[in-house]
């Protein structure tokens, strides 16, 4: 029985390209299955699926096979950035294709009006995600929270909630590009950003006490901007450390430097 390998692309056409580049055997050669044809997702941005194909590797002499290259056999991903972070660093040119499936009747003069006109939007988007989902409005002086209830609340928050903050930074361009007035909005799903911010408030909290009393700076992983957020307010009061983003994108690093001052402090005690 020949061995079978699995090939990815964004259709079925782009697959099975990838498996003659890998297996340098012409399409019309190619044996192979359809295991998933894929799907686009939300605007190609939500909810993306590739189409996936399985090969009958030619039959050959043992030892001849053909050299597979591991780029092209499953899923190709850039150097340490995963499949949420490049739907980020993609969102600002694809959503201005986006833009404009969405567009309400007139100018959004009133804030009332752009907040519904938002909430419009996000159902939109999360019930072509999910099934039986619900959305509540909170307003403060600061920003607007759109609050999302119902079923499957992992497929809307996504890995490290890379999805929600797609969702979300989505929902605020479209309301802004038909908004006279400029509008925070806030996308939260059954209270991960409040679970998420408590967690990293404790996180932050026992890296900076490291951070002072080794004299050392202290890295945080990658992160978003909502998350990058929470750690600056956090430590904002704290005369003994600083914060700072490293990198470029949606995705950063976050450093927290312990300052000179409280360094002299702890070797004087």
């Amino acid at each position: 029985m020949s061995p079978s390998l699995e090939f990815e692309g964004k259709d079925i056409d782009q697959a099975v390209k990838n498996a003659c580049d890998a297996l340098n055997i012409p399409k019309e050669k190619l044996k192979h299955d359809v295991i998933s044809y894929g799907s686009t997702g939300i605007f190609g941005l939500v909810g993306a699926k590739k189409a996936k194909i399985r090969v009958e590797a030619p039959n050959k002499a043992p030892g001849s096979l053909p050299e597979i290259k591991p780029e092209t056999v499953g899923k190709k991903r850039p150097n340490n950035i995963d499949e949420g972070d490049k739907l980020l660093t993609e969102l600002p040119e694809r959503t201005a294709r986006a833009l404009d499936d969405f567009k309400p009747d007139t100018c959004l003069e009133d804030t009332e009006d752009a907040v519904g006109f938002g909430r419009d939007v996000l159902q939109h988007i999360i019930d072509c995600i999910s099934t039986d989902a619900t959305i509540s409005i909170e307003r403060d002086e600061d920003k607007t929270l759109l609050r999302v209830k119902g079923d499957n609340p992992a497929l809307l928050i996504g890995k490290h909630g890379q999805t929600l903050e797609a969702i979300q930074y989505l929902v605020e361009k479209i309301i802004n590009k038909n908004s006279e007035q400029r509008i925070r909005i806030q996308v939260d799903v059954e209270g991960y950003l409040e679970n998420r911010q408590a967690s990293l408030q404790k996180l932050v909290e026992r890296l900076a006490k490291k951070a002072k009393q080794t004299g050392k700076p202290v890295t945080i992983g990658q992160m978003n901007a909502y998350d990058r957020r929470v750690v600056h307010l956090a430590l904002k009061d704290d005369s003994g450390v600083r914060t700072k983003s490293i990198g470029n994108g949606y995705i950063k690093k976050l450093m927290i430097f312990p300052r000179k001052n409280s360094i002299r402090e702890k070797a004087s005690d």
